[in-house]
């Protein structure tokens, strides 16, 4: 019913005009780097209107854009130094064209058209740097070994203008923060040490754009225990080898201290030494003269060596 009653869209430009005019502030978003256009609403300037653009820093109002016609001669400059190159104005509509846009470029831009009379319009543009993908770690990953407790997933992000920083299960937002301070970065806990099965998502978002992390609770949580017990292996595995190569060295030492002294116990308690033994034959001299007894005389002495142990 209420679709075959539809407004003409040169009664929307006029009400545009006229809110402009009215001394309304018409707001901007816009991302940084784009080409943005900013459109006045209008469709028919009168062709030997005078256009100025004005951009407003410090409470001054700086000239960028000026247009007129001269002797039937058109004519538009662009006096400003920084705006210079990446400006391009439309005459039929007013509409200023501005290339390559910064954060620096953020500001009141204001559209004067002079006929017969003169028209105003305002508009404030707000040039936003796009948002960094946010960052997901376990902050309680040295406080416990065990899986659950030491699982609380924090989120951070760089900060910057207008940014806010939000967790969502599934798909509703369970928790948010944001911060005037634009420096720095921006952190968000979970607030959930046991997160369930569900998908959270991390999301960073500013007026213009926005980026999600997911919570990948295997990476986050099993990794950091993992991390945290290999870096109690070393330590453990250096006292052990510590331990090791001190029984070993002492091993060692005892080892030749043990063959230099057994050395010196061989020499000492082994070493052959011989006597001379002699045994006297029971037949008196006389009687081997006599040659009653065959014995020779080399017979009549008995010399035995024997190894006597020391």
């Amino acid at each position: 019913m209420f679709s075959e009653y539809r407004i003409h869209p040169a009664l929307l430009h006029l009400l545009y005009c006229l809110l402009c005019s009215a001394g309304e502030e018409v707001r901007l978003q816009e991302l940084e780097g784009n080409t943005v256009t900013i459109h006045t609403g209008l469709t028919g300037v009168q062709s030997d209107a005078h256009i100025l653009w004005f951009y407003r820093s410090e409470n001054a109002d700086i000239k960028i854009v000026n247009s007129l016609v001269f002797k039937g001669e058109t004519n538009t400059d662009y006096p400003s130094e920084s705006f210079r190159d990446r400006l391009q104005l439309n005459r039929t509509s007013g509409s200023l064209t501005i290339r390559n846009i910064s954060r620096e470029d953020s500001g009141v831009y204001k559209l004067e058209i002079i006929t017969g009379h003169q028209l105003v319009w305002s508009f404030s543009v707000d040039v936003y740097a796009p948002v960094s993908k946010p960052v997901i770690r376990n902050q309680a990953e040295k406080r416990s070994v065990r899986l659950r407790e030491s699982c609380s997933p924090l989120c951070s992000v760089e900060n910057g203008k207008d940014l806010s920083l939000s967790w969502y299960e599934e798909k509703e937002r369970i928790s948010s923060i944001s911060s005037s301070d634009s420096s720095g970065r921006l952190y968000l806990p979970l607030n959930k040490t046991n997160p369930d099965c569900s998908t959270y998502t991390c999301v960073a978002a500013n007026p213009v754009s926005n980026r999600t992390t997911q919570l990948d609770i295997t990476n986050i949580c099993c990794k950091s225990v993992s991390v945290k017990k290999a870096e109690e292996i070393p330590k453990s595995l250096a006292a052990l080898l510590t331990s090791a190569g001190l029984i070993a060295a002492l091993s060692i030492l005892f080892v030749l201290y043990w063959t230099k002294t057994s050395k010196q116990q061989v020499y000492q308690y082994v070493k052959l030494n011989y006597a001379e033994v002699k045994s006297t034959s029971p037949y008196s001299d006389e009687d081997h003269k006599k040659g009653s007894v065959g014995v020779t005389e080399d017979e009549r002495t008995l010399v035995v060596y024997s190894a006597i142990r020391m």
